[in-house]
C-alpha cells in the first residue's frame, strides 16, 4: 500500500493529534519507550508548525492501586512505582520541546490508552469543527492504536505520521502499520512528515 494522502490535501478543519509524549515515556522511566528521542523531532517540527492545531494527550496513572478498576489493577500491581503516590508528578508533564508550545496547543488527560474514553474530546473537537486528525506519538501498537481506532469510528478523517509514531518494540510496530495500511486502507492514511507539512495549508 503506498504511504500517501491518497483522499487529497488536508483541509483547515484539520488538528495535530499527539499522543503521551511524556517524560513518563523518556529515558530513565521504567516505561521508556527507546524510538521516543527518534521521533521528537519531527513532532517537534509539525508543533511547531502549527502550535495552535496541537492537541496533547498525557496518560495519567491512578494516584493509588485501589483506585484502579478492574483488569487495571493487575496492570499497576505489576507496575506500583507508576502509581502516583510513588511517582514524581514531572514525570507525566510533556517533553519540553513539545511543552513550550502549550498554549496556544492544548493538553488532555486520559486515565486509559485511549483519549475517547469519557466523551470530552470528542465533544471539543467536534465544536471546534475539527474533521480530520493528525496522528503522531506513541506507541504504535497502544496508545496510539486506541486513538486511531475510536477516531475511525467516530467518522474522523485519520492520517497517521509514519516517520512520527513509536513504540518499544519494532515488532509491534511493524505489525500495527502493517494493520493500518491494509485492513484500514479506506480510513486510515500513512503520510511521512514531509508530506503531510506541504499538504496542510497554514490558518
Amino acid at each position: 500500500m503506498q504511504e500517501t494522502l491518497r483522499f487529497g490535501p488536508l483541509p483547515p478543519e484539520t488538528l495535530h493529534l499527539c499522543i503521551d509524549m511524556q517524560k513518563l515515556f523518556a529515558a530513565g522511566s521504567p516505561w521508556a519507550v527507546p524510538w521516543i528521542e527518534r521521533i521528537l523531532p519531527g513532532v517537534a517540527a509539525l508543533v511547531a508548525a502549527r502550535p495552535e492545531r496541537t492537541l496533547f494527550t498525557r496518560f495519567i496513572p491512578p494516584i493509588r492501586l485501589k483506585a484502579a478498576p478492574g483488569a487495571w489493577a493487575r496492570y499497576y500491581a505489576e507496575w506500583p512505582e507508576m502509581l502516583r503516590e510513588r511517582l514524581d508528578s514531572q514525570w507525566l508533564e510533556l517533553l519540553p520541546e513539545l511543552a513550550r508550545h502549550v498554549p496556544p496547543a492544548r493538553v488532555v488527560d486520559k486515565p486509559v490508552y485511549s483519549p475517547w474514553h469519557d466523551g470530552r474530546l470528542n465533544h471539543f473537537l467536534r465544536g471546534a469543527g475539527i474533521s480530520t486528525l493528525v496522528v503522531t506519538g506513541g506507541e504504535t501498537d497502544v496508545c496510539v492504536l486506541a486513538t486511531v481506532m475510536g477516531a475511525v469510528d467516530l467518522g474522523y478523517r485519520v492520517v497517521l505520521v509514519s516517520d512520527a509514531v513509536c513504540s518499544s518494540t519494532d515488532m509491534g510496530h511493524d505489525a500495527a502499520m502493517t494493520l493500518y495500511r491494509t485492513r484500514f486502507s479506506q480510513q486510515i492514511e500513512t503520510a511521512p512528515l514531509a508530506e503531510l507539512l506541504d499538504a496542510w495549508p497554514a490558518g
